[in-house]
């Protein structure tokens, strides 16, 4: 649904359009109003699509209940009083949760046993929501399993014989459980508002849980209210609503609207915490590069700002970390390999830029463990889907090897040109006795034979590591077929490249063990791990 924002100081107001603002999160400093803003916007909704989570008015007593028509507690309201085996002693709202999803529980068992009575029954018992929220929580805490005792959840750590009762939960625990089965309660196609998303929650694990809810209620619409910037640079995805400050006496806000993509500007960032995530800067733009989209989902405990060019990464590099003095932040910086030498990926690796061991973030997304993890995703053959890749980017490669081998040439020629210019000629007649004699200085048969030589022995023994360490082809994802290969899509599917990107996406936000190993293979890729 369209959603309507509060009216600014000037009269003017902003909306939010279905469909494209999906994900939400108002941020702003202690006492700028955000609270209000959000009861404000609420208050201009559906009540019977609008859903609200609080952990921390979960956990506590409270004299008032939800009274939105779909809410835990009416929710809970309306079993009690139908219910003859319910009893009315939850007062806590993630008790009330909790017995919900126990009632809904039971009602399935007895409507199975109804079904199946005096047969052998034929066909399994159907998934509960119940179900689903034990498995979600689960693979946040793997360690933890989660029985069922006598109408209670019991929970009790691996190898360990020791039951308790979710009393006996850490308050990050219980944070995880209600925030998942809170949403899984939420009705279909529901606006719900989350308020202060990082309670109870360590910074570690905050967009694996997000990104768990977000993915689970793909229907329902997300908007967080919160001051935590290290929680809002999670929200990558997110369309942000910066609220600067509230006037009671005309009820307007002085706010803005930032498109999904947009990264936090440094007045949001000052106005909101004295300390900062050390910031990552890459290449491309918010809104369409790969870079964007992967990087946030690999490099979790970094800010991740797009620059647009390599060169802006370095000096952005460079200029951040002279002034680290001031603002104690620390700054990295990621750009491709493309077409530098060892000793120019050397060089930027000692200035804190990430330089990967494959051309370009296209051949990234080739390597062998992702291709694997993807085919795996999708129940295809792992091995089959990467040998059938494999063989398609080598032969790509000796059709093109010539191409390649000029490219890198010319680089390096230019890269060698400059720097004999810059370094060695002081005046006019330097620069004229460098030029005519450089040739002789740079040496052009003798740069275009090594990179041969090496080019080729890569295309003749099929080397595909080192094949896209120095294979720069923006459609390599495209003609390797590898998304219809790994099962992403049918063959020869004009959006092919779009659906791959977007299914390693998926992927990297389901932090499952797939997950886990394309992060891993990347890591490795930039030979280093910092996440």
């Amino acid at each position: 649904m369209d959603i309507n924002l509060p009216k600014k100081p000037d009269g003017t107001t902003e909306h939010l359009l279905s469909g494209e603002n999906r994900l939400v999160t108002i941020i702003g400093a202690n006492g700028a109003g955000k609270s209000r803003f959000t009861s404000n916007v609420i208050s201009n909704l559906d009540p019977n699509h609008t859903y609200r989570i609080s952990a921390l008015s979960a956990f506590y007593v409270s004299d008032k209940p939800d009274t939105l028509p779909r809410s835990i507690d009416s929710q809970y309201a309306a079993i009690i009083e139908k219910s003859s085996i319910l009893r009315d002693s939850a007062v806590k709202n993630f008790d009330r949760m909790i017995a919900i999803l126990i009632n809904e529980e039971l009602l399935n068992l007895m409507a199975y046993k109804v079904d199946s009575f005096g047969e052998t029954p034929t066909k399994p018992l159907p998934p509960t929501r119940l179900d689903t929220l034990i498995t979600k929580w689960q693979e946040i805490f793997p360690d933890n399993k989660v029985l069922h005792r006598q109408g209670k959840l019991i929970f009790t750590r691996r190898d360990d014989k020791d039951e308790y009762s979710t009393t006996r939960l850490s308050m990050g625990e219980k944070a995880v459980l209600y925030y998942i089965g809170a949403t899984i309660l939420a009705p279909k196609n529901a606006v719900i508002f989350v308020d202060n998303p990082a309670e109870f929650l360590h910074p570690s694990i905050q967009h694996i849980v997000w990104d768990t809810v977000e993915e689970l209620r793909r229907d329902c619409s997300f908007i967080y209210t919160t001051h935590d910037l290290d929680f809002a640079s999670t929200r990558s995805e997110n369309t942000t609503i910066w609220v600067r400050s509230y006037d009671p006496a005309t009820t307007t806000w002085d706010y803005c609207v930032l498109p999904p993509h947009s990264t936090l500007s440094d007045d949001i960032y000052i106005s909101i915490l004295g300390e900062r995530k050390p910031v990552l800067f890459i290449e491309g733009d918010e809104t369409h590069s790969i870079d964007a989209k992967l990087y946030p989902l690999i490099f979790r405990r970094f800010a991740v700002k797009p620059l647009g060019s390599c060169d802006k990464v370095i000096e952005a590099v460079r200029s951040f970390n002279d002034l680290k003095a001031f603002h104690n932040t620390d700054s990295y910086g990621i750009v491709d390999r493309d077409r530098r030498n060892d000793e120019e990926v050397e060089s930027l690796r000692r200035r804190k830029i990430f330089v990967p061991d494959v051309a370009e973030i296209e051949n990234i997304l080739m390597l062998e463990e992702v291709i694997k993890a993807v085919a795996r995703t999708h129940r295809r053959n792992p091995e089959k889907a990467f040998e059938e890749v494999k063989e398609k980017i080598v032969n790509l490669f000796r059709q093109q090897v010539e191409a390649q081998i000029i490219e890198h040439t010319r680089h390096r020629v230019k890269r060698i040109t400059q720097t004999v210019i810059d370094h060695k000629a002081d005046d006019i007649e330097g620069i004229k006795s460098y030029i005519s004699n450089l040739n002789a200085i740079i040496k052009p048969d003798e740069i275009y034979n090594d990179i041969s030589g090496k080019f080729r022995y890569y295309a003749q023994k099929g080397d595909y590591q080192s094949i896209l360490r120095v294979f720069n082809h923006k459609q390599m994802i495209y003609q390797s077929n590898v998304a219809y290969l790994t099962g992403v899509n049918d063959r020869g599917h004009a959006k092919s490249r779009n659906r791959y990107i977007n299914a390693i996406i998926r992927i990297l936000k389901s932090n499952d063990e797939n997950a886990h190993i394309i992060r891993k293979a990347i890591e490795r890729c930039f030979q280093l791990n910092i996440d």
